[in-house]
């Protein structure tokens, strides 16, 4: 749950000033801003909790509130689509991650995603908000639901039925 960087900065300054002195500019972007120069700790309590609700339900959302009353746009838009997809209730379980700091940034650093709300289905990470949206526009969720069996299926006594 803590970013640190590799290289303390006070070796950066004086690796700076080498470079510099050898006619080399130093970088203009801190290294800090790149991914693989940062090591990420993930305490092992808050990656088992998250290992667990990940696998509490064929397909799992981590968003901001509940599905009752999401607390955030992307949230809401996302329980919108699961809905319109046919997501069966039964196969589906939520987390609000503001109920938790732990569970807030941990599963940041979890699936390497930076933005919550977060989809899994059968324990893989699908992808936030952009992703679900996009997939759900051109057709792929619909296909990686049915897929994963995950859909509300009418029972017989159901399709035989009409509107009078």
């Amino acid at each position: 749950m803590f970013s640190r960087t590799i290289f303390p900065q006070k070796a950066l300054r004086l690796s700076s000033r080498c470079i510099a002195s050898h006619g080399f500019r130093p970088l203009a972007t801190p290294l800090s801003q790149f991914p693989s120069l940062t090591a990420r700790f993930l305490s092992t309590e808050t990656r088992a909790a998250i290992d667990k609700a990940v696998a509490s339900a064929p397909v799992v959302l981590f968003m901001k509130g509940t599905p009752e009353t999401p607390q955030c746009g992307f949230s809401r838009a996302s329980i919108q689509v699961l809905g319109l997809q046919g997501v069966d209730p039964a196969k589906f379980s939520a987390f609000n991650v503001l109920e938790d700091e732990a569970l807030r940034s941990g599963i940041k650093e979890y699936s390497d995603w930076p933005t919550i709300p977060q989809l899994y289905v059968n324990k893989n990470f699908v992808g936030g908000c952009d992703i679900l949206m996009s997939m759900h526009q051109n057709g792929e969720l619909a296909k990686l639901l049915e897929a994963e069996n995950v859909l509300v299926t009418e029972s017989p006594a159901e399709e035989g039925t009409t509107a009078k």
